[in-house]
């Protein structure tokens, strides 16, 4: 359907854009094609109009069948994959111009043997590893992991089967209960002749390739390590062990508001959330390689091993004008129906947004090996141990609270208590006992620990 010229002048009224390309005449036709493939490279479709100059000024153009025939013809013909635009004639100012929509999902697409991609509103052409990747991508995709079987049946699927349905039924994004682990599986469309999609074993089987390095370490490079974990499990295993995980490590703060106190973490719990289920959902499952979650002392990594999608930053996604490109849909679509993605797409979106509004700074970076979101950490000293009463849950703070309350405390008891493991909880003593702010009473068998007021 074409929309109303008064649609269009809107439209055109904001420029050229990576959807849409302007055209002085016909004389450009050689250009408007390799624009139309640029486009499609990026963005699967957008719009051409001949009689339009490229800042917006409409100065029409003579416009027979045979005219509208060439435009038709040089698209098809010029551009592979073939593709079949719609040409037609619309008057803007009272004057004829041309209209090309065109779309297509066969990337990469070339013109006149070449290949191009759409920044911002010009074309720039791609060097052979670019052209190659998309290649090798448009082979992967049809050929997706996440649709091929696995060696696993409905009755491996676990518990976690019965409360996403729960989830799910509660969130109104699926109108079915469950009624046994195959009929529930069949209709998730993760069954295929008896046996689970691969999909469905990462997302319900706890026997599965996927796992999470959690680390800890002791400054800002990987040099020394204080604590570190192998989660494994299914995606919603090792989404919760994840977040737990980042919960009992970070500092958090107290805030008091009448009797209530709230406790409010340094980097926001739902940020963090959505960077974990984005790095579970988005990767790249044939990469042998875990994704990893890691503490660093300024500062808070998670990394996935995935492609960001060819030709786009993280920046159009957070604009929030791109739509959702999705490297695994099947997997996507089971995590959004149980609402642990909120909405198509708005992921990094959402964690600049939550990030901003904590005044909690994020960076986002594509690396050659896969995705990092970074959460900077506060700087250390802004929460002092004179504000003890008032301000918990930092990691020495809660070690602090503890010798208060419990003087013979262990190691092992501090371990347990804080999520730590015994020898970071030793780097963590020494490090108090050295700045002064504990002591040690007695043996190291028989003895105890003091805080120094």
């Amino acid at each position: 359907m074409t929309a109303s010229p008064r649609a269009i002048r809107r439209l055109i009224s904001g420029g050229e854009s990576e959807t849409l390309e302007f055209k002085k005449s016909t004389g450009e036709l050689k250009e408007a094609v390799v624009s139309a493939a640029s486009i499609l490279n990026k963005h699967h479709g957008g719009e051409l109009y001949f009689g339009i100059k490229n800042d917006g000024t409409v100065t029409g153009q003579a416009v027979s069948g045979q005219t509208l025939r060439d435009v038709s013809r040089a698209l098809a013909e010029h551009i592979e994959p073939r593709v079949y635009p719609h040409v037609n004639v619309i008057k803007l100012s009272g004057k004829d111009c041309i209209q090309v929509r065109f779309s297509g999902a066969e990337i990469p697409y070339l013109a006149y043997g070449r290949g191009y991609i759409r920044i911002g509103d010009e074309d720039r052409q791609l060097s052979a590893k670019e052209l190659e990747r998309m290649i090798l991508r448009r082979t992967r995709d049809a050929n997706r992991w996440e649709d091929e079987p696995s060696d696993k049946r409905s009755a491996d699927a676990n518990v976690s089967l019965r409360s996403f349905m729960r989830e799910a039924n509660a969130a109104g994004r699926i109108d079915f209960k469950f009624s046994g682990a195959a009929a529930t599986l069949n209709k998730l469309g993760l069954l295929r002749h008896g046996r689970l999609l691969k999909a469905g074993q990462v997302l319900f089987c706890r026997d599965n390739p996927l796992e999470v390095q959690a680390a800890i370490f002791a400054g800002t490079d990987k040099t020394t390590f204080l604590d570190i974990k192998q989660f494994e499990g299914n995606i919603f295993d090792l989404l919760k062990k994840s977040e737990t995980y980042l919960k009992q490590h970070l500092d958090w703060r107290v805030k008091f508001g009448g009797l209530e106190r709230q406790e409010i973490p340094e980097i926001p719990i739902d940020a963090l959330r959505e960077a974990l289920v984005n790095s579970l959902c988005h990767r790249d499952f044939r990469n042998p390689k875990g994704n990893e979650v890691a503490i660093f002392k300024d500062r808070v990594e998670i990394y996935n091993p995935g492609d960001f999608p060819e030709g786009y930053q993280p920046q159009d996604f957070i604009k929030g004008e791109e739509r959702s490109i999705l490297r695994n849909p099947r997997i996507a679509g089971v995590l959004f129906k149980s609402k642990d993605i909120e909405k198509w797409g708005s992921g990094l979106k959402r964690i600049a947004r939550e990030c901003a509004r904590n005044a909690v700074r994020v960076n986002f970076k594509v690396l050659k090996s896969g995705f990092l979101v970074v959460f900077h950490r506060v700087p250390a000293g802004a929460l002092t141990h004179s504000t003890v009463g008032k301000t918990v849950g930092k990691t020495t703070d809660r070690i602090i609270t503890l010798i208060k309350t419990t003087p013979r405390i262990t190691r092992e008891q501090l371990a347990r208590q804080t999520g730590l493991s015994v020898r970071g909880i030793e780097w963590n003593l020494e490090q108090l006992r050295a700045r002064g702010e504990i002591r040690r009473i007695g043996s190291r068998k028989f003895g105890r620990w003091e805080v120094v007021t």
